[in-house]
């Protein structure tokens, strides 16, 4: 049976308060809305049973683990208001444990998010995608990926994109797949411009080797 997307797996520990109205969402909810527009964030309904897919999230200071992180099942909003964001005030990937604080909870794949935030403090921005065209084409575009066997949203999941890092597969590219999450690619960047770009460059490559195969 095919597994249900927009799951909460992990523990967690979540207090329904606002977040810190200082905390700037300009830049993250702008490059959400294009990636909604793009759907590779979004609500479809003939995709995943019409959930809600993908998330974006940004560090709230470039040396705290803290991150803001759009909520779950908010896919089908094409464009947020602050209180559709949560802030993870503490993750323990490899515990299985998230604390986090919002009017909403944190997306599904927060594990994952907080799991690449810890390898390295450079990274301060990840969106969290599902592009067909980018994950089937994995092997032809030479992507880093976490295998078939490892689900979403898991200390698996977690350790799996620790290994990546740990392997040097990452130390060229930014960009991986998951091929146990249907259809899910991860970007991530010194800021939310440069994660954005990196998907945005790796979709086009995607179309290119889809419109290459259709002209033979």
């Amino acid at each position: 049976m095919k597994e249900q997307e927009g799951v909460i797996k992990y523990q967690l520990n979540h207090t329904q308060q606002p977040i810190d109205p200082l905390f700037p969402l300009t830049e993250i909810n702008a490059w959400r809305t294009i990636a909604v527009r793009l759907e590779l964030i979004g609500q479809v309904p003939d995709r995943y049973d019409n959930i809600g897919f993908g998330n974006i999230s940004q560090r709230i200071d470039p040396h705290s683990n803290q991150f803001i992180v759009s909520g779950t099942q908010t896919g089908h909003i094409e464009q947020l208001s602050r209180e559709h964001y949560c802030l993870i005030v503490k993750a323990e990937p490899h515990r299985n444990r998230i604390e986090s604080c919002g009017l909403c909870k944190p997306s599904s794949e927060s594990l994952t998010h907080a799991s690449v935030y810890a390898q390295d403090n450079a990274i301060q921005a990840i969106i969290h995608a599902h592009s067909p065209d980018i994950w089937k084409h994995t092997i032809a575009l030479g992507l880093p990926h976490t295998t078939a066997d490892v689900p979403y949203g898991t200390v698996e999941m977690a350790a799996a994109v620790e290994h990546l890092f740990q392997s040097g597969k990452l130390s060229h590219t930014s960009i991986f797949t998951m091929l146990g999450h249907e259809d899910g690619v991860v970007a991530f960047g010194r800021n939310m411009q440069e994660a954005a770009w990196e998907l945005i460059k790796h979709l086009s490559l995607a179309i290119s080797i889809e419109q290459q195969s259709l002209n033979r």
